[in-house]
């Protein structure tokens, strides 16, 4: 962990109070010209690395694997509370909306984040190691998440399509709910020393922050990240717009959520991977991936239920085998405990192919 100061750097605390004044503006102004989109933007990319640097503060006081949990449900619990918001005042065309989000925010952790995180830190350190036992544990969670609720609706019979019965969504929300508490309770409670570094990192015997610093911290942790997904929502029409200009299909919405609203969690992984703190940044990558999925289905479930609205969850089959391919490539780069540039190569391979397919299917 990076050596923590007592005391606050002052812009980060002015960043986020600077966001809220940008989004006040931008909700008292009739109309979004361009200069205020380019100060929205820049309020988003501040309200980023605010969010990283106090997520870091906490984590720095609480210890690990606790630390890296603060930031990846800090962000989950908003990012379903946009999801939710949006699909329920959008028509029938955002039904599969909190699908094409999951399924981005899986290939942007597995593939994007993991390969920017193996790739630098393999070009700074040429060879990184984690625990070979919490990395595998996380990612049989993620396998079977993933292809419960992204795959298996496809196959059941109850309901033709990509769409499941009542009773099944409420056991899909159910299942995914119990198994992510479990992987939390391992990660957390019974198994803890499964996702700590081998060798103990010399920062974490720097001095940690207070506890009126740490509460500080947590608090404009989630101002900042409230403000963070109120800026994406605030740029969702432009960006929309610009893709409905370019031609590219609907599922990219989900790509723009997903990829905004993980920003915090990838910019604070690729830190800790340059920083040769690898096993911060899978513990923080694949428990953002984790806490999409196990968090978010049994949200919508519960909303889609009681509102009685279709929803759906299945992707289809060019979305299957790279799902697929990706749980299979991350089951070989996380079986021998040792990463290089070569595996942060392979996984940024497969996000470029997933992007690609994405707009020219």
């Amino acid at each position: 962990m990076t050596t923590t100061s007592t005391v606050l750097a002052r812009w980060t605390i002015w960043v986020p109070v600077a966001a809220w004044i940008v989004l006040g503006a931008a909700f008292v102004l009739p109309g979004q010209g361009g200069l205020l989109l380019a100060l929205i933007g820049a309020s988003l990319a501040g309200s980023v690395f605010a969010a990283v640097h106090h997520a870091e503060v906490v984590a720095h006081r609480v210890g690990e694997p606790f630390g890296t949990l603060v930031l990846a449900v800090a962000v989950t619990v908003i990012e379903v509370a946009l999801i939710v918001s949006v699909m329920l005042t959008a028509g029938p065309e955002k039904a599969g909306l909190a699908r094409d989000t999951v399924f981005a925010a899986v290939m942007i952790v597995c593939n994007g984040i993991v390969g920017i995180c193996l790739l630098v830190g393999g070009l700074r350190h040429l060879e990184q190691g984690f625990q070979i036992r919490g990395a595998n544990a996380a990612l049989a969670v993620l396998a079977s998440l993933s292809v419960l609720t992204l795959v298996m609706p496809n196959y059941t019979t109850t309901h033709a399509g990509p769409v499941l019965s009542s009773s099944q969504l409420a056991f899909a929300g159910i299942s995914s709910l119990v198994l992510y508490c479990v992987f939390v309770f391992v990660q957390t409670v019974r198994h803890r020393d499964y996702f700590l570094a081998a060798v103990a990192d010399e920062d974490v015997h720097a001095e940690p922050p207070s506890v009126t610093v740490a509460l500080v911290s947590g608090v404009l942790l989630v101002i900042c990240l409230v403000a963070v997904v109120l800026l994406a929502k605030l740029l969702s029409p432009a960006v929309e717009a610009a893709m409905r200009d370019a031609g590219a299909p609907a599922s990219a919405v989900g790509i723009v959520i997903a990829a905004l609203v993980l920003l915090p969690e990838g910019v604070a992984a690729v830190r800790a991977a340059r920083a040769d703190r690898l096993q911060n940044s899978l513990n923080l990558a694949l428990g953002s991936a984790l806490a999409s999925i196990g968090l978010t289905i049994p949200t919508v479930a519960v909303v889609f239920l009681w509102t009685e609205r279709p929803l759906v969850l299945g992707i289809d089959g060019k979305e299957t085998v790279l799902l697929v391919l990706t749980l299979l490539v991350g089951t070989l780069t996380l079986g021998t405990g040792r990463t290089t540039i070569l595996q942060g190569a392979v996984h940024l391979s497969l996000f470029a192919a997933y992007l690609f397919l994405s707009f020219a299917p």
